[in-house]
């Protein structure tokens, strides 16, 4: 899996909001259309009134390869410049293992990975 998360800022609040309205037609194609998609979302950020949160989740390399030549990618590329971005962030995260955050029966697990190998 891998996951890309990212951050987006913009030049008021108005092209913050503007950009998030605008794009949720491509991020409900992405996430409808393109394989290997589990998660697509760029949201207002509740604590910085001039940011977008990115996260994505992908099922592998080839599917975000993909993704970045999709007609979807293209447009949300194309929509989000049309606003004031300031300044941007982005990485992405190869990940080999997961696991539930809570237990059985809603529990918060306190340790993580058990069966990690040892060297």
């Amino acid at each position: 899996m891998i996951v890309v998360g990212a951050t987006l800022d913009f030049a008021d609040q108005a092209n913050r909001d503007a950009a998030v309205a605008a794009s949720a037609p491509i991020q409900q194609a992405t996430r409808d259309d393109e394989a290997g998609c589990y998660f697509y979302c760029f949201a207002a950020d509740p604590c910085n009134p001039l940011r977008i949160q990115v996260y994505e989740l992908w099922e592998d390399e080839a599917s975000l390869a993909a993704h970045f030549v999709h007609p979807n990618y293209l447009q949300m590329r194309d929509v989000l410049r049309s606003f004031a971005i300031t300044g941007a962030w982005n990485r992405m995260y190869l990940t080999t293992r997961d696991e539930p955050v809570y237990g059985p029966n809603g529990a918060i697990r306190t340790q993580f990975f058990l069966d990690e190998p040892t060297a």
